[in-house]
């Protein structure tokens, strides 16, 4: 990227910063005043983009913290790509520590399971695995058996009742969330992301799967946490959801 290119890029994204030199309108005058204006408007569309690509977070802070936050991130980080698809996948982690937001400590695990439901949403298609090839398999062999997922599926674990918060703003809800920590596993079983509150003990197992373990190697290490882990349940959830494509027996 060329000086010139670096000093408008930072410009754009900062109004404290001055028009680059040498910049003029259609009559060749400085674009001082047209610089302004096309500045502004770069500025809310990534602002409107981050309300659209966070509507729960929105919600909770407000539009005017909202739009205040958002300023701040895009100043923070700027757009990498033309594509705005995933614009805001650092929003997670920069809500995160913004001191003025410390007080709302479930703020950037609520981000994280909306950043996954637009990953989830966006993500590749691919074909769900046939239940009856694990019907096929012997317990031996089932408990040997390691798993591909499909690009939707996504994990979030937090200390916080996330799936709650999620859905109480969702849909308008009055109820008041439980006050438990939640893990989340997002599936798209078929056009739209699901997210699914997940029992104790299954994002362990799951996050273990995803790592290239075996189930019995993932049990183990659930176990560990939870000695009553359900296995059943959670396979099942897994199986319903479309999250596995295919499977291989270790030796």
């Amino acid at each position: 990227m060329s000086t010139m290119q670096s000093l408008f890029r930072e410009a754009i994204f900062d109004p404290t910063r001055p028009v680059p030199d040498g910049l003029s309108d259609g009559n060749n005058s400085p674009a001082g005043r047209r610089f302004d204006v096309y500045r502004n408007n770069v500025t809310v569309s990534l602002i409107e983009a981050l309300h659209t690509g966070f509507p729960v977070i929105a919600r909770l802070l407000g539009k005017d913290n909202m739009d205040g936050v958002s300023r701040l991130f895009l100043r923070a980080h700027p757009p990498v790509s033309p594509l705005m698809t995933m614009y805001g996948d650092r929003f997670p982690d920069f809500l995160e520590n913004v001191p003025q937001l410390a007080h709302i400590g479930y703020l950037a695990d609520v981000a994280r399971l909306e950043m996954a439901l637009r990953r989830s949403y966006h993500a590749a298609d691919s074909t769900q695995l046939n239940p009856d090839e694990l019907a096929a398999l012997t317990a031996e062999q089932l408990m040997k058996c390691t798993f591909s997922f499909a690009p939707s599926v996504g994990l979030v674990r937090s200390e916080w009742p996330i799936h709650d918060i999620w859905w109480i703003n969702t849909n308008n809800s009055t109820t008041a969330p439980n006050p438990i920590a939640q893990d989340v596993l997002v599936t798209r079983p078929e056009f739209d992301p699901e997210p699914h509150p997940l029992p104790d003990g299954a994002a362990t197992w799951i996050d273990a799967l995803l790592n290239g373990c075996d189930i019995n190697e993932a049990l183990e290490l659930t176990h560990k946490e939870i000695p009553d882990f359900d296995l059943t349940a959670t396979l099942t959830l897994l199986l319903t959801g479309g999250a596995l494509t295919s499977l291989a027996t270790k030796d």
